[in-house]
């Protein structure tokens, strides 16, 4: 026989009788693992329900990965947007401040001005009071001054005094008419 009984491996010795059970019920499984893949694939169309299965899962996570590259680029956008948002809240912060002091200002000098003007326009009445007064004053000066002359004039001038007086006063007149 071409075959000897006894085959020997390295220290192992496995006699040839021994290993044909061994060898029949291996190739009976791999026959049957054979035709039961065929009847499966060919038969059932097992295959293709999982190529179908394996082509959605393969979209779902396409799809999910696109999910999730979209919802990162949003959380940057957002993320973005916040720091973005905390600078323009301190940007409108600054400008209001800007504008209230600047409206301060404006008001100071709205005041000073009023206060120019109220001040001008109360030194004008108290000149134009003060004017009326010393006019009221001279002509009240002027009235007591000619009183005090006509009662000086009246308890001086006696009648030889007064007719000299009407006198000179005719001839003046005479005069002045020629």
């Amino acid at each position: 026989m071409f075959f000897s009984q006894h085959i020997t491996l390295g220290l192992l010795e496995i006699d040839w009788q021994d290993l044909l059970p061994t060898i029949a019920r291996t190739f009976n499984l791999l026959l049957f693992v054979a035709v039961l893949y065929y009847i499966l694939v060919r038969v059932f169309k097992l295959g293709d329900a999982y190529r179908g299965r394996r082509d959605e899962i393969r979209d779902d996570l396409m799809r999910a990965r696109e999910e999730r590259n979209a919802a990162v680029e949003r959380l940057k956008e957002v993320e973005g947007r916040l720091a973005r948002l905390d600078a323009e809240t301190e940007a409108i912060r600054a400008q209001a401040q800007r504008e209230a002091a600047e409206e301060r200002a404006r008001i100071e000098r709205s005041t000073d001005e009023e206060i120019k003007k109220i001040r001008e326009q109360a030194r004008r009445e108290i000149e134009s009071a003060a004017k009326t007064a010393r006019a009221e004053l001279r002509a009240f000066a002027a009235e007591q001054s000619v009183r005090f002359a006509e009662e000086l004039i009246r308890s001086d001038i006696r009648p030889e005094d007064d007719a000299r007086l009407v006198g000179e006063y005719v001839e003046e007149l005479g005069g002045a008419r020629r």
